[in-house]
């Protein structure tokens, strides 16, 4: 239960750079609010952990598999001069047991499409949140992999593995979600935004 999610590794910090230029702006856009407390699920090496922890005030929490992902992310957060509540270095499917308390949202970015048992993260998710909390996925629109080049060079994950916006929604609303909303993330990715309902 502890591999990594297929086709889910960091990308280079600076492509990952030129893809995303304005984080915070990102975190904004699927709605992430000052006064929420977040769990990055799956936070790699920081580049979104860091201004989200700006963003609420140090209220996050950030869990990877990966020990390496996680001193990387601690770097990039004390870099920025902010903090998190909690690094928890675990399989994201434990989520919900070890988080010390319910949260207002959970940010997905760039994994979904590799996650194996996608419906079971998602009943983890909802488990792992507030009544009416939210869970923002941000993913890569199904477009072949040769038409999404970053610094000249085809990136993310295999076109196969790619998820539209109906087919993420048709697997996490089950779980106890609705779509709020999806918003545009030029220049490849759209924000799937789910709301808790029961």
């Amino acid at each position: 239960m502890s591999e990594n999610f297929p086709a889910t590794s960091m990308p280079d910090r600076d492509w990952w750079a030129a893809l995303w230029p304005d984080p915070e702006g990102v975190l904004r856009q699927v709605g992430v609010e000052p006064d929420m407390t977040v769990l990055d699920l799956c936070c790699g090496d920081g580049y979104f952990t860091a201004p989200l922890a700006r963003l609420v005030g140090g209220r996050v929490y950030a869990l990877d598999l990966d020990p390496l992902m996680i001193e990387r992310a601690k770097v990039e957060v004390t870099r920025q001069d902010t903090s998190v509540l909690q690094w928890i270095c675990a399989d994201a499917r434990e989520a919900a047991t070890l988080l010390p308390e319910p949260v207002d949202y959970v940010l997905m970015a760039n994994t979904f499409h590799g996650v194996p048992d996608q419906s079971g993260l998602a009943h983890v998710v909802k488990a792992s949140l507030l009544p009416g909390g939210y869970f923002g996925i941000v993913n890569w629109y199904p477009l072949a992999r040769e038409q999404t080049a970053v610094l000249g060079k085809p990136r993310g994950p295999a076109t196969d593995m790619r998820m539209s916006p109906d087919a993420v929604s048709a697997v996490v609303e089950p779980a106890g979600f609705r779509t709020a909303r999806v918003v545009e993330l030029p220049p490849y990715h759209f924000g799937a935004i789910f709301e808790v309902i029961e």
